[in-house]
């Protein structure tokens, strides 16, 4: 049978009856003027920041007058190749690692718990432990953990007491130490998994509880031991998790400028090389070249995720 025609419009509708009668029939166009405006904000302000930093990373900065001229030059980017400024790539590229691993490895444990084992009572207390710590101000965590980090500080004076000093100071002569655990690159890596660590567990956690039970019981029936289901089952089907967690870690540790000039060694990360550049040099076409490569590295890691499904995840 044919589809009945549509009614013809009522006569005597004012103009913006009309126009919402036309836009209920039109749902598309609907949405697309809900959305022209913030897709318009989003380009202006978004997209052409970053076409503005991609316009001043070609101008020429004089170091004799410390001055951006509007000489159009590519030299900012073959200073980005020097020894100096791949070691700060490098060292803030294996800090991003290092922190997403260590953080799935804490966060895994706490999702699965979580997820499969406690009771309603229990996760509503561990969704406020976890969450609780985002409530606080980001500097005042990084300047608590300054002090807890500190010589004769808070950890020192617990591990003091639990005779593990020495280990302590054993760590502080190896490469990844300093004087204190506040001037060393484990006090900084301590930060920055203790900092990002929600945003690693509620993505797992997310993930694991998408699993039905009833193929964790299906792969038990078959004889699976549960070393078996963790393995083939549990961390398969999390993974996508993982990597939405790890999106988080890794982005927010390669761009964070904060944690790196309050604790650790000296050595700048591409976030405190920009800050640098740009407020106490005033260098902001080399300022501008370092930001592209944070932005190139997140576009590569966010298509890597995608394609294990992370997007999926969130």
């Amino acid at each position: 049978m044919s589809a009945a025609p549509l009614a013809p419009a009522p006569t005597g509708l004012t103009a913006w009856q009309r126009l919402g009668r036309w836009l209920y029939l039109h749902p598309t166009a609907l949405l697309w003027l809900c959305l022209i405006l913030p897709l318009l904000w989003f380009a202006g302000l978004y997209l052409g920041s970053l076409l503005s930093l991609l316009w001043q990373s070609v101008f020429t900065f004089d170091d004799f007058t410390m001055t951006v001229l509007p000489d159009l030059t590519l030299d900012n980017y073959r200073q980005l190749f020097t020894p100096g400024n791949l070691d700060i790539v490098i060292r803030t590229v294996t800090m991003a690692l290092v922190v997403s691993v260590a953080d799935a490895l804490l966060a895994f444990p706490i999702a699965l718990y979580m997820a499969l084992y406690a009771s309603p009572r229990i996760k509503a207390c561990f969704y406020i432990g976890v969450m609780l710590p985002m409530w606080a101000s980001y500097i005042v965590k990084a300047y608590a953990w300054t002090a807890i980090l500190a010589k004769d500080g808070l950890l020192q004076w617990i591990l003091s007491h639990l005779g593990l000093e020495p280990a302590l100071l054993w760590l502080l002569q190896t490469p990844i130490g300093g004087n204190t655990l506040a001037t060393s690159h484990l006090g900084r890596f301590l930060v920055f998994s203790y900092i990002w660590l929600p945003f690693m567990i509620l993505p797992i956690q997310a993930a694991l509880e998408r699993i039905p039970p009833s193929l964790l019981q299906a792969a038990s029936d078959l004889g699976a031991k549960p070393r078996q289901v963790l393995t083939t089952v549990l961390l398969p089907l999390a993974l996508p998790g993982v990597m939405a967690g790890s999106i988080f870690t890794f982005c927010l540790t390669l761009g964070d400028y904060i944690i790196p000039t309050l604790v650790g060694p000296s050595g700048l990360f591409i976030g405190t090389m920009v800050y640098t550049q740009q407020g106490a040099v005033g260098n902001m076409p080399l300022a501008a070249a370092f930001t592209l490569v944070p932005l190139l590295l997140i576009a590569i890691y966010l298509w890597f995720a995608k394609r294990l499904g992370a997007f999926d995840a969130l």
